[in-house]
């Protein structure tokens, strides 16, 4: 290896070249640091401690420092750190708790000069006065900080944070008597070298231990920090308390943070762990990196800007052991990946929308939907071209108001306080659900509450007013003939298949013939009974009319317009047997002078004979037969459940559950039951409504849920005759040794349920005590205490 008198090279007057570059090392680094004239960066580490130039096209290694025959610790580095006055002097932090001092200007091959051993730990960081030459700071893992005279063999002063391990130890650039050091219990202080009694100003900056931390170049009061929570933040050190004025969040622990020269918002960071990139962060836009380096395959431990003039070059070193030089341009830029479209709600239910400028200039000329109820507002201000974020991934806010009174939620609390989930037969359970849904204006819901009815109990047990069947005024007690077909006056043209309604796909065209006195009734406006298990043998088909109308056939009253009526579960049974009466020409009648035959029907033969006795009726059967067992519906129920669910109302999922219980459960799966009930509970406390939300837990079967009454109750007890807490789990207590459960009636000791007077603390077994009150209101342990059962 050559001799070198001066390491260092001169700088020429024009501006840093260079390009993007590499260089493999012989170990991994954990600190690297420039000399004053950016033209050599060392490397330091537990197992390298090497001089490299920089050159145009490459990193040129220049000198070792590591020599002698054995491996020493002191060659252990952890921190080192180029003098910014003397281009000579180096100093490294060992692990091993030695601060060393190198002169490069040594014409041996070891340029090691000094050695202070009065760490007794492993000192985390060193750092160079920057305006006095031979003033050395030291930080340790003993928690103690030492400045140094390099003039002298010993430190001259002696730091003690009263805390626990130093991390970091920064000289301010503007302030000749101050430094900042950095603690693992997060806090930070500021010191003035002149008293190291103690400290000038001390503040909390992190959840966490402080790992770094970096004056601004320019800003005499900015200290930027770094810590574990995966913040950086920037501190306003000019006022009486330290203020906060920016906070960077990034994704993992920060483990080195540095200005940028000549750019007053920006600052450098890298991770401790997980994350192996280097990021350069604008303090005013913290969510997103203005730039990223990608070089690295393992994590950085060390970044240092090659000049302090000149924010384009920044050197780091990793534990994949290389060395990088990277150009700024070169560097990635996140922003330019970044989504422009954002959606959020507020607290009050308002709306807030993000989207590209473009994207909300071609929609402004849109004519706004028929259903479009709110206008937004927009907060856009126009863009100032000297910004540093101008054109970078800019967004148009869009704010959706929320219209008074529909965000709230006074129904869903109404509906927990009135719902019944338990202690009534499942039929009551369902019609006062039903009832209390329909009060609040939810149809759907009390119309789901019906069919469950319908479904799950005994078909005759359901009331003709649950199925809302329309009857007739003052026909409670029956029904009507209305809209009866006589045949006598019918037209041929109703047994014309044109004349029957396929409109829903029923292909059945049969005809029977029935009593006079029997109706044609029409099912259109009567959907709810379609489907349901209400016993329908006689569900009606429709039959059509010319103009969509059915006309009273009868002569006396021809054209007189009666209100269409539905037939009711009660309606009459059949009276005669249905027969097909084959049309023959013997049955067939011409009326062609009939008022209500059009000219074209009057060829068609009528389906009935002429006989005045028999009317035309249509008849259909129910879509389910009511034979049918509620597990036909199981698959249907389970899918209506986890509709509700997925649309938000888990109120309605999980009281349906517990109604229901076994007939549902077993088809939904454990996990999805724990989630409904988790959601729904989380919901009534959050509304406050502790008994409702205590009695779906009771209700619960899940145990993830049973268990929430058990967690974190406790019960304190006393012993009836010291009247002090009772300390140990058995019968007797710790301080009398006598038995603290003690029957006052029996005088036996009471291993089961247990009753107690709490104004004497008096009692025994229930029973007993039950039965002496009857006869005493007194205690019957003898204190003359007047107890009371109730």
């Amino acid at each position: 290896m050559e001799k070198m008198s001066r390491v260092t090279t001169a700088l020429s007057s024009s501006a840093l070249t260079g390009h993007t570059m590499h260089c493999h090392l012989d170990a991994p680094a954990n600190a690297i640091s420039v000399c004053r004239d950016a033209a050599q960066v060392v490397v330091a580490g537990r197992s390298i401690f090497k001089i490299y130039a920089i050159e145009e096209e490459q990193f040129v290694e220049k000198l070792n420092l590591r020599v002698g025959r054995k491996p020493s610790l002191n060659l252990s580095c952890a921190d080192v750190v180029w003098h910014q006055m003397d281009e000579n002097l180096l100093a490294t932090a060992a692990t091993n708790g030695v601060v060393v001092t190198w002169n490069l200007g040594r014409p041996s091959r070891n340029k090691q000069d000094q050695l202070f051993t009065e760490h007794k730990r492993t000192v985390n960081k060193v750092c160079f006065h920057p305006s006095e030459a031979h003033v050395l700071l030291s930080g340790s893992q003993d928690g103690f900080m030492k400045c140094f005279d390099l003039r002298k063999k010993d430190s001259v002063s002696t730091f003690s944070g009263q805390s626990e391990s130093v991390r970091d130890v920064q000289f301010s650039i503007r302030d000749y008597f101050t430094f900042a050091s950095t603690f693992e219990n997060g806090n930070v202080q500021l010191w003035d070298i002149r008293r190291p009694d103690r400290c000038e100003r001390m503040f909390t900056a992190h959840n966490g231990p402080v790992f770094c931390c970096d004056w601004h170049p320019e800003d005499r009061g900015w200290l930027a920090t770094g810590g574990r929570d995966k913040m950086v933040k920037v501190w306003d050190m000019t006022t009486q308390r330290a203020k906060e004025v920016h906070c960077v969040q990034t994704i993992a622990s920060v483990a080195r943070v540095k200005w940028r020269p000549e750019c007053r918002h920006h600052l450098a960071t890298c991770s401790m762990m997980v994350d192996h990139n280097i990021y350069v962060w604008d303090v005013r836009r913290p969510f997103v990196p203005a730039a990223m380096f990608e070089e690295h395959r393992d994590v950085t431990t060390g970044i240092a800007w090659r000049h302090p003039h000149d924010p384009s070059f920044l050197l780091s070193g990793s534990k994949d052991s290389t060395l990088c030089q990277h150009l700024f341009r070169d560097a990635s830029q996140p922003v330019e990946r970044a989504n422009p479209e954002g959606l959020c709600y507020g607290l009050f239910g308002d709306l807030a929308f993000a989207a590209k400028e473009s994207l909300v200039a071609a929609e402004s000329g849109r004519k706004p939907c028929a259903g479009d109820r709110r206008h937004p507002i927009f907060f856009k201000r126009k863009l100032d071209p000297a910004e540093p974020f101008a054109g970078l991934a800019s967004s148009a806010l869009s704010v959706f108001e929320m219209e008074p009174g529909s965000g709230s939620m006074s129904w869903f609390v109404d509906t927990a306080e009135r719902y019944a989930l338990a202690g009534r037969p499942l039929a009551e359970l369902c019609d006062h659900n039903s009832k209390v849904a329909r009060e609040l204006g939810r149809n759907q819901v009390a119309q789901t509450w019906t069919m469950l009815r319908i479904i799950y109990c005994s078909p005759g047990l359901v009331p003709t007013a649950n199925l809302n069947h329309s009857v007739g005024k003052g026909s409670s007690c029956g029904l009507p003939l209305m809209n009866s077909f006589n045949l006598k006056d019918m037209a041929q043209g109703l047994g014309s298949e044109t004349r029957l309604d396929r409109s829903k796909g029923d292909t059945r065209s049969d005809t029977v013939l029935l009593d006079s006195s029997a109706t044609l009734i029409t099912n259109e406006d009567n959907e709810e009974t379609e489907g349901s298990d209400v016993p329908a043998d006689y569900l009606l088909g429709d039959v059509e009319g010319e103009e969509d109308e059915l006309y009273l056939l009868d002569p006396d009253h021809a054209h007189t317009e009666e209100p269409e009526y539905v037939l009711p579960q009660e309606a009459f049974p059949l009276r005669h047997e249905i027969v097909d009466t084959p049309p023959g020409p013997e049955n067939l009648q011409d009326k062609a002078d009939s008022p209500h035959v059009s000219g074209s029907e009057a060829d068609v033969a009528s389906l009935a004979p002429m006989d005045s006795s028999f009317s035309l009726v249509s008849v259909s059967h129910a879509l389910y037969d009511s034979r049918l067992p509620p597990d036909f519906f199981s698959a249907l129920v389970c899918d209506m459940l986890r509709f509700y669910a997925e649309q938000g109302d888990v109120q309605m999922a999980v009281s349906v559950l517990i109604v229901l219980g076994e007939r549902v459960r077993k088809d939904i799966d454990e996990q999805t039951q724990e989630h409904w009930y988790a959601s729904y509970i989380d919901l009534l406390q959050r509304f406050c409504l502790w008994n409702v939300s205590n009695q779906v837990v009771k209700l619960s079967t899940s145990r993830a849920i049973s268990c929430l009454n058990q967690a974190s109750t406790t019960l304190h007890v006393n012993c009836s005759h010291c009247k002090r807490p009772m300390s140990s789990r058995g019968w007797v207590c710790d301080r009398c040794h006598r038995c603290a459960s003690m029957c006052a009636v029996c005088h036996h000791v009471v291993k089961g349920l247990f009753v107690w007077c709490q104004g004497c603390s008096h009692g025994g077994h229930l029973q007993h005590i039950m039965k002496w009150l009857e006869g005493s209101s007194h205690c019957p342990a003898g204190c003359g205490h007047l107890c009371e059962y109730s």
